[in-house]
Formats: structure tokens, C-alpha cells, sequence
């Protein structure tokens, strides 16, 4: 695997569509980076699965730490929250160094692996719960907040035609990556290991997200792949629907532009609405089958098979996308999570097993579901040249929702008992999925009505008109670039 520059002789072109948005065309993955594209949707993946630990293996973990450390159940869970809260804040300002081009993909890469290293050995030696906090919840909530976001805004960039099921694979590596790490935490840790085997795990993390993060690189800006014509009918079936059911932006919006859109602050209400219910069920499901008398590795298969459905979910729901629009999926998946909530309380209450597997899953694949869809849906939204930045904004909704999902949840459960908690949570779902309804793509709000010219030009002078090159050529480029604008 080589992470080599373009070659001096790549040629593009830059074409304009009927609502002015650029497309740069004519240079292939190979060209830019030396390798296939994929090779940026596995990496990522991988990165992903590195750090998924951190959260979705943390609830196997409690009883230990509890244990082990002396602290209250409740300090545990806002322990999770805090790790959220930094998760979730990192991402608008990374995505803001990264296209301004202070940090690069593979330092960001960098910087997440050795937080997230930090973030283990905090949870194996800190001599009380502040020193947990600092380093699990701060520096392991920000090394993970790095990874996030630059492996989840990476595929869009490198996939700007067909993004849904690809930017769900790699959200995917996020929850079913903590898997195995989940029946370690339950079955095997204890007193007496815990610290070896925090540590080691500590470790792990560097290692695969560190050595995955030396390969990261952008695309050029406006880039699009060499073998897709922005602006023809497309002869792949598969990207002609994906395209017709989730058009391109209509130009590339700047966080500044982004921000005066009222559709930019409603997906952030219903993200922090939906996120918060997939923290609640991640943060309460394992104490909640505990409390049901389920023994504990029926509550960790429950837990594993959540994070596995949870994963493998977003990659589906993602594909779902591409074929019948983001929008719609949304609406499908937030009615999911919801109902899901009253399946787990029903079948804990009844303390039917099959059942709360089943509901379990159920509740993790709308859980995960959600987080590739709004990832998707900013850049279809927005454009790609600021997804980083822009997405980084909706998905800031994540530092409220940690704080309502985990330690708010964990004040409702002391107050309304495990019932009234989960019940709360299956309305929140239902109603994110009415707030979905209203989420349009700024711009196409309808279609445009254009005068007629009152002295048209003949087609040759038309096309003479429209087509012209730059006044400089591209630096680094052997030959000229030429900008050319064409009508839809």
C-alpha cells in the first residue's frame, strides 16, 4: 500500500451544472493516492472497529470498575456521558482544521489513537473517579471524537456518487467491533486481571487505529470519480437510482451558508433525539437484564448481538438508502427505535429470554441505523468540499444527547424506575420519526422557472460560449486545466 502523490501529468477538468455547482473530473483514485478508492473505505473500518470499544463495550465493563475502583453506579454512567460529550464536541472543530488544511487526515488519525490509548490506561489506574474522568471521559472521548470524524467523512468524500452503503459499512465498524471485547469484559475480567487486561486493550487501540490512520488521504476538493458523468444520464444502474433518489447537493455549501438553512438545526434536534435513545439502550440494557434476573451471559449475548445488529444495520440501512432515499429510511428506522423501546421493557417484564434478544437487536439496528444516515444526508444536503465541518455541526446534537441518553437517563430510571424510563424513550422515537417528515434538501425546494431568451444564439456559438480555458493552469499539473461549463 504506497501513499503516493498524483503524478505530475494527471489532467482534470472542471465542469459546471445547471445550478452552479462544480465537479472536478478527469483524475482517478490512482492518480491522487496511488491506490484503489476502497482501500479509503477500509481503512476507516477498520479504524472504526478500533475505538468502538470505548462505547459500546463500556456497559459490560460497569460491574468491574464498580468493583474494582470502589465507584457508584451512577459515577459510571456519567463517566460514559462525559466520554460522549467529547466524543460528539470534537468533531465541528476537526472538521474545521482538517479543511483548512491545519491538520491532516493522518494526524487526526494519530491524535485519536494515542487519546484513545490514554483513555484505557485511565480506566485501569486512576486512583478516583476525577483521573477517570480527565482521562477516559476527556482524552479518550476526544481521541475518539478524531476517529469518528475523519474516517466517517472520508467515504463521502471518495464515494460523492453512491455514499450510503459505503459511509454505513464503515459507521458499521463502530458498534460490532466492541463484540468480542464485550464477552471479555463480562466473562473473563475481574479484580484481580483488570488492569492487564484494560491496558492491553489500551494498546490494541493505538495499534489498529494508529497504523490504519498512516494511510488516510483526502481527495482534492470538488472531486469526482473519473468513470461517473456528473451531468449525463447515468448507464449503472445502481448509481443512476442512487443518484435520482439522493440527488447531489445543489452547490457546496460553507458552515456559514449551511448555518443560515433552518433544515441544518432540525437535523440536529433529530439526531440528539434519536442518538439519546441509542445511548439510553446501550448505557441501561445490560443493568436492566441484570435486574430482571437474566443471568449475565445471557445479558451479554443480548449486548453483543445489540452491537452486532447495531453495526451490520448501518451498512444495510445505508444500502437501503441509496435505493429509496435517505429521508424515507429515516422516517422507517426512527419508528423502529421507538417501538423497539416497549419491546425490550415488555419482554424484561415478563422475563421472556427469546424476546429480549430479540428486541435487543431490534433496538440496536435503529440505534446504529441513524448514525450513517445523517452522515449521508449532510453531504447530500450540503455538498462534500465541507461535510467534515458541516456534519460535524448536526452531529455536535451527540454532546446533548450523551448527557440525556446515559446520565439523565440514569436520574429518570432512579425517579420513574426502569418503566417509565423505557417508556419515555419508545415516544422520543416515534416522535423523531414525524420530526423526519419536514427534512428537505435546501435549494430543491421546487423546481426553477426560467424566461425564455429573447435572442437566443445558434448552438455553435452556444457551445463555443459555454466552453472555454482557465486563465492559468493548475499548479503541479504538467498541462493546462480547462474549466468547462455544460447545461444538465
Amino acid at each position: 500500500m504506497t501513499t503516493a502523490n498524483a503524478p505530475a501529468t494527471a489532467r482534470f477538468r472542471e465542469v459546471t451544472d445547471a445550478n452552479g455547482r462544480v465537479y472536478r473530473v478527469g483524475e482517478t483514485d490512482r492518480d491522487i493516492m496511488g491506490r484503489p478508492r476502497w482501500t479509503m473505505v477500509l481503512l476507516p473500518w477498520i479504524a472504526m472497529m478500533g475505538i468502538s470499544i470505548c462505547e459500546y463495550a463500556f456497559g459490560a465493563a460497569e460491574e468491574t470498575l464498580h468493583d474494582a475502583h470502589g465507584w457508584s453506579s451512577t459515577n459510571i454512567f456519567w463517566l460514559l456521558s462525559v466520554w460522549v460529550f467529547f466524543q460528539a464536541a470534537v468533531a465541528f472543530p476537526v472538521g474545521q482544521w482538517r479543511e483548512s488544511e491545519k491538520l491532516s487526515a493522518r494526524s487526526a488519525m494519530l491524535l485519536g489513537a494515542l487519546g484513545a490509548f490514554l483513555g484505557f490506561l485511565a480506566l485501569s489506574h486512576a486512583p478516583n473517579v476525577f483521573w477517570a474522568y480527565l482521562g477516559f471521559g476527556f482524552f479518550g472521548g476526544t481521541g475518539a471524537g478524531f476517529v469518528y470524524a475523519t474516517s466517517v467523512n472520508m467515504v463521502g468524500k471518495w464515494y460523492p456518487e453512491r455514499k450510503g452503503g459505503k459511509t454505513g459499512f464503515v459507521n458499521g465498524g463502530f458498534a460490532y467491533g466492541a463484540v468480542p471485547f464485550v464477552f471479555l469484559f463480562t466473562s473473563y475480567m475481574d479484580t484481580d486481571n483488570y488492569t492487564v487486561v484494560l491496558d492491553w486493550v489500551g494498546v490494541y487501540a493505538l495499534l489498529v487505529v494508529g497504523i490504519s490512520g498512516l494511510f488516510f488521504k483526502d481527495p482534492p476538493k470538488n472531486w469526482w470519480p473519473a468513470h461517473v458523468d456528473p451531468l449525463q444520464k447515468h448507464t449503472d444502474a445502481r448509481t443512476a437510482r442512487a443518484l435520482q433518489k439522493n440527488p447531489p447537493a445543489v452547490r457546496q455549501y460553507t458552515p456559514a451558508e449551511a448555518r443560515r438553512t433552518p433544515v441544518l438545526y432540525l437535523m440536529w434536534f433529530c439526531l440528539l433525539c434519536t442518538a439519546g435513545v441509542n445511548i439510553f439502550g446501550i448505557a441501561f440494557q445490560v443493568p436492566f437484564g441484570d435486574d430482571m434476573g437474566f443471568a449475565g451471559g445471557i445479558v451479554a449475548t443480548a449486548m453483543s448481538l445489540k452491537a452486532i445488529v447495531n453495526g451490520t444495520g448501518r451498512g444495510v440501512i445505508g444500502w437501503i438508502s441509496d435505493l429509496y432515499g435517505r429521508r424515507q429510511t429515516l422516517t422507517f428506522v426512527c419508528v423502529v427505535l421507538g417501538m423497539a423501546q416497549f419491546g425490550v421493557l415488555w419482554s424484561g417484564s415478563i422475563g421472556n429470554m427469546p424476546l429480549f434478544l430479540f428486541f435487543s437487536m431490534i433496538s440496536g439496528f435503529g440505534g446504529g441505523a441513524i448514525f450513517p444516515l445523517f452522515a449521508a444526508m449532510t453531504a447530500d444536503f450540503f455538498g462534500e468540499n465541507h461535510n467534515a465541518t458541516n456534519y460535524g455541526m448536526v452531529y455536535s446534537s451527540k454532546l446533548v444527547s450523551g448527557l440525556l441518553g446515559s446520565g439523565m437517563g440514569a436520574v429518570v430510571v432512579a425517579a420513574w424506575d426502569y418503566e417509565g424510563a423505557f417508556v419515555l424513550a419508545g415516544a422520543i422515537g416515534l416522535f423523531s420519526a414525524g420530526l423526519s417528515f419536514f427534512l428537505r434538501q435546501p435549494g430543491r425546494e421546487g423546481p426553477r422557472k426560467v424566461a425564455p431568451n429573447p435572442q437566443p444564439i445558434s448552438r455553435d456559438m452556444e457551445a463555443e460560449t459555454l466552453t472555454e480555458p482557465a486563465s492559468e493552469p493548475a499548479v503541479g499539473l504538467a498541462k493546462p486545466v480547462h474549466r468547462e461549463v455544460r447545461r444538465a
